[in-house]
């Protein structure tokens, strides 16, 4: 149908509302004014999809034959721009009342807050807001045509103008292809954006995945295609490892991929990777990109902490959803239920995944598990919905296993003993370390693993996991530890002090070494070793001392108990001197330097130059003639 004959050029003027977030728009700061490009692409991808719909329902339009396609022309040398469609385009009735169309019923409220607190604004977080998605050109210009044709086969051309400041103008031209195109002049601080390099990497940013090819030139920029749109049996490898490296910015392939298209309570498509290695700045969120956000397509966000729990974030890929608004802001998705139920599916799945592997390849999952399994142990006191399955998912290396070697909870409760009723750990710095902690000799020597905690995280781990199927976890390291008796006990005791001579140099040390100990007591742990330090009722283990100590350079050790080895030669000849001399200097010196020696072995000892010289002199003595 004719659109009625109109005067040549039509003024009109905004409504009030729209003149103040106009002024906002082209008068305030913003920190990524770039995005305007994602808005207009975006509108051109949509009106593509318009006249590709009127297609497929057989609808006459206009230039059945033209390509879809969005087409951006840079005139670098006079600071230029413009970006074409050949979509549904637009009539007068669309640009009277289409454009630029405030979506928020709170815009007064916003703009008189806003203008009272003299707000700096995001302008993604703005459009956001109130869907002005067209408007952000004024970001970069200060003047927008707007050249169009409807897909009605009787449609007419019309140009739209407006420098944004309150009026706009509408006249009829002669325009014989079908679409839209816009033009305007960049503004002098935004001239970087009028050379190829600039918007073809900014497409790629924002608009790659865009389901229509977009040309500068005789160059097509959007080549990636959209993968997460195609079930996974129909991706080839080389595909998925290409997308991985793009979506990425890494350059090995990844681990493995999980392709999700969800239909339900919510509807989103995903693509998500395991890298084959942790993220550079591990664990540290300054660094950390999580999944990428699309709507319909249309790039969000690059980094959407929201879409999984912080223990995934080493997860890459994208997440498209047609359940969020185009322009949502990251307020919206980080208290938005779409949000929160798509991560809820997207960790249940991932979970999935890595139990199958755990079941089926174990090789595979000790691997993931020895690069991410940090990232896994955090979830167990930040998710308590999947904590039980994260649990199983642990892994550990133990006094059993060999070195790189795992073995799980549930692996451990079915190898131990009937009589065992607690499940053992030591923490230390590396493996190597603890094998040489002598509080471990009585559990090797009655054939009792130990899990070994090793890693940076370990620790607040197993202060947020206290027991496993009834079990308690405790520190081989605690004074209070109920340890069953040693299997070659009877043979032993008699080999070791007893009665008031025990009783004596238990307290001859206490006295020697005063209040740096909580107590000296004998030691049931110890085999081969004379003394080892243990966690009393107020102290913590050396690796959390040693945490905090990193943590607060003015944090002071608690105090801790002194076990001693009374079967042990040295502990009988100290009884002997203690019970010939109370006060022989020699006695003081070798109990300094044994309490010296276990600050030493868990890495504690804070003036090794004393215990040095004081090995010298112990030398020096026995090497006499």
């Amino acid at each position: 149908m004719s659109e009625a004959p109109q005067p040549s050029v039509q003024e009109f003027e905004y409504k009030a509302e729209m003149k103040q977030l106009l002024h906002l728009i082209i008068h305030s700061l913003y920190t990524h004014p770039e995005v305007f490009l994602r808005e207009l692409i975006s509108n051109a991808s949509d009106a593509l999809n318009k006249v590709r719909f009127m297609q497929v329902r057989g609808l006459p339009v206009h230039q059945p034959e033209a390509e879809l396609r969005i087409t951006i022309d840079i005139d670098e040398k006079n600071h230029n721009l413009s970006i074409e469609d050949s979509g549904i385009g637009m009539s007068r009735e669309d640009l009277i009342e289409r454009i630029g169309t405030v979506a928020s019923s709170g815009t007064l409220e916003f703009l008189s807050r806003s203008k009272a607190e003299e707000q700096t604004f995001d302008g993604g977080e703005l459009i956001g807001k109130f869907g002005v998605g067209f408007y952000s050109v004024f970001m970069v210009t200060d003047e927008v045509t707007i050249e169009t044709r409807s897909a009605d086969p009787d449609g007419k051309g019309w140009r739209w103008k407006s420098q944004g400041e309150g009026r706009f103008t509408i006249e009829e031209i002669e325009k014989k292809d079908r679409g839209t195109r816009i033009f305007f002049k960049l503004k002098e601080d935004a001239h970087d954006l009028a050379s190829d390099y600039r918007v073809k990497d900014l497409i790629k940013k924002y608009s790659n995945f865009v389901d229509f090819p977009i040309f500068i030139g005789k160059d097509r920029v959007n080549s990636v295609a959209a993968l997460w749109q195609r079930k996974k049996e129909d991706l080839a490898k080389e595909e998925l490892d290409e997308f991985y490296k793009f979506v990425a910015g890494d350059f090995r392939e990844p681990m493995d991929s999980l392709s999700l298209h969800i239909e339900g309570r919510v509807n989103f498509k995903a693509l998500v990777f395991v890298p084959s290695e942790p993220p550079i700045g591990y664990f540290d969120p300054r660094e950390e990109k999580s999944l990428h956000l699309y709507v319909n397509r249309v790039f969000i966000q690059d980094d959407c902490k929201e879409l999984v729990p912080e223990y995934l974030r080493f997860l890459k890929g994208v997440v498209d959803t047609e359940d969020l608004p185009l322009n949502v802001s990251r307020e919206v998705t980080q208290s938005s239920p779409v949000t929160t139920r798509i991560s809820e599916i997207i960790t249940g799945r991932v979970l999935g995944m890595l139990e199958d592997w755990a079941k089926t390849d174990a090789g595979k999952y000790n691997e993931f598990f020895r690069r991410f399994g940090n990232y896994l142990k955090l979830g167990i006191g930040s998710d308590f919905t999947q904590r039980d399955r994260i649990v199983e998912l642990l892994r550990f290396e133990t006094s059993k296993t060999e070195e790189g070697g795992f073995t799980s909870f549930r692996d451990y409760l079915t190898a131990m003993g009937e009589e065992q009723k607690e499940i053992y750990y030591i923490t230390g710095e590396s493996r190597a370390a603890v094998e040489k902690n002598p509080n471990l000799e009585y559990f090797r020597k009655n054939s009792i693993e130990v899990i070994f905690l090793t890693g940076p995280v370990d620790l607040f781990t197993v202060t947020t996991l206290p027991e496993y199927d009834g079990k308690k976890i405790v520190s081989i390291e605690a004074a209070d530890i109920d340890i069953a008796g040693d299997k070659d006990k009877d043979e032993e005791s008699d080999t070791a002090l007893k009665g008031r001579e025990a009783k004596d140099i238990l307290a001859r040390c206490k006295e020697i070494l005063g209040d740096r100990v909580e107590d000296v007591i004998e030691s049931k742990r110890l085999v081969d070793s004379v003394a080892t330090l243990v966690v009393g009722t107020s102290g913590m283990d050396a690796q959390m001392e040693r945490m905090m100590k990193m943590m607060d350079s003015n944090f002071t050790s608690g105090k801790k108990i002194l076990e001693v080895n009374l079967r042990h030669p040295l502990m009988k000849n100290l009884a002997r001197i203690n019970e010939a001399d109370h006060d022989d200097p020699v006695l003081a010196q070798a109990v300094e330097q044994m309490y010296e020696g276990a600050l030493l072995i868990e890495s504690n000892l804070q003036n090794p130059a004393d215990f040095v010289r004081r090995a010298m002199q112990f030398m020096e003595q026995a090497t006499r003639s």
